[in-house]
């Protein structure tokens, strides 16, 4: 059975639907080119018609496409070979009628290219991007997962999601073109239910109507698909939109913690509200934040449901009414260091942990600030400074303490200790092994008394079995955060 979503790629641009702006800045790109010569990175949701945009555009300019997906393909070698080989081609023969025989690179999933883990990927793009002489887009569902290196080398377009009341038009098409009876009332319901994403909305049609002729409302689906969403969305939903019970459960759908999506619902409200609003919507964040105190404090994860009660819930019932128009929302600064050490840190702790660098930011990166909050305890952090080999401006970042105090300082210069003494120990290989606590301190399995200070540590203490604990993590070749737990 062919894919109706491939049937049906749009194979001009002006049959993109539901995002005219995005369509109509990418035509201005590739008309203007050779003015400009960058890269463009069209950003999104899944589902909102990125890479068929970038084929439409190619069809319509009249250039062949070269297309790499960098999360199959991520190494600099392979990177440079089949995408640079195509961009840096200026004289390539080809398309008669084309620009020249001008090629459109298109690079798919380029927010999963990420420094060293990848071997040099995210490098050789950036190189690849500054350098090339044919036109490339990259193709990305979250704009800031890409490094800030390689979003600085390239022109931004934002793909929104695509509306119910744009979703309906397609769908009525496929339809007529399929020869399928349809009640209006059917295609209604598909396009609510995937509300903004337009490809699994075309899916969930060909699944209705398979073997049949009459597509019915009892034909469709009515349960709703557990979908995720955006962190631009929820902010609309939460500054313009949904009541407050809608709101929180927007929340739940958002792949944040509620610590984030505080700090980007504090960045951005001043941009929708003003006057009472606003210093009602600062009364809510202000609650949230005293929940999140807490779960710092205690570690006790189930506070986080006030924390997005008032984040969102509280915020969207401080609004008078719903709000129209488009607004530019930005990104927090999540913690009072650059863009550099941020993705510095996380890269660090991917590379430990063998995960994505998105896995590292939203899930990993939390617990550790929480554990180590303001250096607390000390073994702790000394221990995780050494595992992930931070420096002054990482542990700063990561505990929220000053990077220039002595306590930072001394952290460091005792987890530089740590891991000279376990790559001695170990012959090199310090990162198959837990290594061992800075004289007498029993690392992140440390004591502390209740009012957050160091306990006494017997230096003796359950020594022969945590030399036979590291021996053991050498010898099965695994590291990882649980190394240290």
């Amino acid at each position: 059975m062919v894919d109706w979503t491939e049937k049906y790629r749009p194979s001009t641009l002006s049959a993109v639907r539901g995002n005219d702006k995005a369509r109509d800045a990418l035509a201005e790109w590739a008309r203007t080119w050779d003015d400009h010569r960058e890269a463009v990175v069209a950003h999104g949701s899944p589902g909102v018609g990125k890479t068929s945009a970038a084929h439409a555009l190619a069809s319509d300019m009249g250039w062949e496409t070269v297309e790499l997906n960098a999360s199959d393909q991520r190494t600099a070698d392979v990177i440079e070979r089949f995408a640079g080989r195509a961009a840096k081609n200026a004289t390539l023969a080809g398309s008669a009628g084309g620009d020249g025989g001008r090629q459109l690179v298109i690079l798919d999933e380029a927010d999963n290219i990420h420094g060293n883990y990848d071997r040099g990927g995210a490098s050789a793009i950036t190189e690849l991007v500054k350098e090339a002489d044919q036109p490339i887009v990259l193709i990305a569902n979250d704009y800031y997962d890409m490094g800030r290196g390689l979003r600085n080398a390239c022109r931004e377009i934002e793909f929104r999601d695509v509306s119910a009341r744009s979703i309906v038009p397609v769908l009525r098409d496929i339809c007529r073109r399929e020869d399928v009876e349809f009640e209006a009332d059917a295609l209604d319901r598909i396009a609510e239910v995937n509300d903004g994403d337009l490809r699994s909305a075309v899916n969930d049609l060909q699944a209705a109507a398979d073997g049949d002729r009459r597509l019915t409302v009892d034909d469709v689906v009515t349960s709703d698909r557990d979908r995720g969403l955006g962190v631009f969305p929820f902010l609309d939903a939460v500054l313009k939109e949904e009541s407050a019970e809608e709101a929180i459960q927007s929340a739940y759908r958002v792949d944040e913690t509620p610590d984030d999506l505080t700090k980007w619902v504090a960045e951005n409200v001043p941009k929708v509200y003003e006057g009472a609003e606003l210093a009602r919507a600062y009364d809510s964040l202000a609650n949230a934040d005293r929940w999140l105190g807490r779960v710092r404090a205690s570690q006790e994860y189930g506070y986080w449901r006030y924390a997005t009660d008032a984040l969102a819930g509280g915020v969207a019932a401080a609004r008078d009414g719903s709000k129209g128009g488009w607004t530019r929302f930005a990104r927090p600064q999540f913690w009072p260091s650059s863009d550099s050490t941020a993705d510095g840190v996380v890269r660090k702790v991917a590379e430990a942990g063998g995960f994505s660098m998105a896995t590292a930011r939203r899930e990993v990166l939390p617990f550790l600030a929480a554990m180590t909050h303001h250096c607390k305890p000390r073994g702790l952090t000394v221990a995780m400074a050494a595992y992930y080999d931070f420096d002054a401006e990482e542990v700063s970042f990561v505990t929220g303490s000053g990077e220039t105090t002595n306590k930072v300082e001394s952290i460091v210069a005792d987890a530089t200790d740590l891991r000279a003494s376990a790559m001695e120990d170990h012959s090199g290989a310090f990162g198959g092994g837990r290594p061992a606590a800075p004289d007498g301190e029993d690392g992140l399995t440390e004591s502390t008394e209740s009012d957050g200070t160091d306990a006494d540590a017997d230096p003796t203490d359950d020594s022969e079995e945590a030399d036979g604990d590291a021996a053991e993590s050498a010898d099965d070749g695994q590291s990882g955060l649980s190394d240290f737990m």
